[in-house]
């Protein structure tokens, strides 16, 4: 690991979540795009990778995000080889090399790597690590073609992703599950329904057979 990382509790990893996203490019070729989540988030990163004075955490944890701590972050090496320690592609079990591209606007544009594969590109494995070496609660919002869509953290860290042809879901663990979630509150729904109408038959049953009863 590039630099020391700062204390657990200075980390914020409960706010806005990180991004990227997946996608083709050429035949070999794989791009992903890395988005932070909250700007001080760069500010942490900086002070763990040694980029920035540790004298920047406050005693109470807290950080203050400048814009030139997005800016060195950017032009600084160490950033460079913390993208391609942490987020990694593989094809087939071969690993694809990696070239990373900063925006200019690091906090607002994020940072790209590029990866060439040693073959044409169909389905690839997208490992992400970003960030949860500072907190394990750090998540990423993952996207990619065809609609696919998945979510990283500390115990799920690598994706399948089809570049090429058609997929109506992703195939990582964490959408299954959400809609192994989304099913279990639909059968939760349904139950319900199914007992309320089976308890609706019962009382309609016991009031039928009291009238009939009054009635004879």
């Amino acid at each position: 690991m590039v630099g020391l990382i700062p204390d657990p509790a200075s980390a914020h990893p409960f706010g806005a979540p990180q991004q990227i996203e997946v996608a083709g490019e050429g035949d070999h070729g794989v791009r992903v795009r890395w988005l932070v989540g909250g700007a001080d988030d760069l500010t942490l990163l900086g002070i763990g990778l040694g980029v920035l004075p540790k004298d920047r955490v406050m005693l109470d944890g807290a950080v203050t995000y400048e814009a030139s701590d997005a800016a060195a972050l950017a032009e600084a090496p160490e950033f460079a080889t913390y993208l391609t320690e942490r987020i990694t592609v593989t094809q087939d079990g071969r690993p694809c090399q990696g070239e990373v591209s900063v925006a200019d606007d690091l906090a607002a544009d994020g940072a790209e790597v590029l990866f060439t594969c040693p073959g044409p590109v169909s389905t690839v494995a997208v490992t992400s690590r970003m960030l949860t070496d500072l907190h394990e609660a750090y998540r990423t919002l993952a996207r990619g073609p065809h609609g696919q869509k998945a979510v990283y953290d500390a115990t799920h860290e690598s994706v399948d992703w089809a570049i090429t042809g058609s997929t109506d879901t992703g195939s990582h663990a964490a959408s299954t599950q959400v809609v192994a979630a989304v099913s279990a509150d639909r059968s939760a729904v349904q139950l319900a329904v199914v007992g309320g109408v089976l308890m609706a038959f019962g009382a309609g049953g016991i009031f039928w057979h009291r009238w009939r009863g009054r009635k004879a």
